[in-house]
């Protein structure tokens, strides 16, 4: 396993232009030696921020977005116009001018699959149509990724947050999914998920470690116990982020209150 690294900026403004920039330059160098790169977005404050970032960096103006596809690491499942949807808010903030300039296509873009159902039907469901509809969405994802990047799927960077409560994607403490180590699933559904919105998609640990690079987000006192619990520890399912693992690089990009109890 890598060593794990961590990176401590002064504040999240610096943190999040830190990782925008370095992102870019991390996208450019892989275009420039493979046909393409594949990268999976994380949703969130950090994640959030820092396509924002991107969207303002000189740097956006420099990649041959023709040659990038987009995934995400987790996703929401409510409907597609749904403001709680990171794939909604990543369009709004970043890459959603690029498609409408004709510099990324609608193709390599790969969304997990939306909630369907209206309002009223979501709201009288039970646990097992949840269930159910969870796994055919998680399935199909899981099909699009092996599709379009074989058997044995390498994303080449990986972006995850990291809750207070230790989560990343959409793995919480001690949840079944946080354990999933068959490599075959690589895409899973999460009922009842403690934070809000309860159904929600999220690729498994097998998955994320299979990236050549796994960066970790993480800024404000909130997310410090979090950081240092993590680092502490490795694949230990009371910390879910103790799982985050790349083949090449493993990076926890911090703000210096997200730090104070580890660096």
């Amino acid at each position: 396993m890598p060593q794990r690294l961590a990176i401590a900026y002064p504040n999240p403004e610096l943190l999040h232009t830190a990782i925008a920039s370095r992102l870019l330059i991390e996208i450019g160098d892989r275009i420039a030696s493979q046909h393409r790169a594949d990268i999976a977005l994380t949703g969130g404050t950090d994640g959030n921020a820092v396509l924002t970032h991107i969207a303002s960096n000189p740097l956006n103006e420099a990649i041959d977005w023709s040659r990038v596809h987009l995934w995400w690491g987790d996703e929401r499942f409510v409907a597609a116009n749904d403001d709680d949807r990171n794939a909604k808010q990543a369009r709004e903030a970043w890459f959603g001018t690029l498609v409408k300039h004709g510099l990324l296509q609608e193709s390599h873009i790969h969304e997990m699959p939306a909630e369907q159902r209206n309002n009223h039907d979501v709201a009288v469901a039970g646990d097992a149509e949840n269930t159910r509809l969870l796994d055919a969405a998680a399935a199909t994802y899981q099909e699009e990724i092996t599709r379009e990047l074989g058997d044995n799927p390498i994303f080449d960077v990986a972006l995850f947050g990291v809750g207070p409560d230790g989560h990343f994607a959409s793995l919480f403490p001690d949840y079944p999914q946080v354990t999933i180590d068959d490599s075959d699933i690589l895409v899973t559904g999460v009922t009842n998920s403690p934070k809000k919105p309860p159904l929600r998609i999220s690729m498994t640990v097998p998955l994320i470690k299979n990236s050549r690079k796994v960066w970790v987000l993480a800024s404000s006192s909130r997310k410090a116990q979090a950081v240092h619990n993590a680092l502490s520890s490795v694949n230990n399912p009371h910390v879910p982020s103790s799982f985050a693992t790349g083949q090449e690089e493993t990076l926890w990009l911090l703000d210096d209150e997200a730090s104070a109890l580890t660096l």
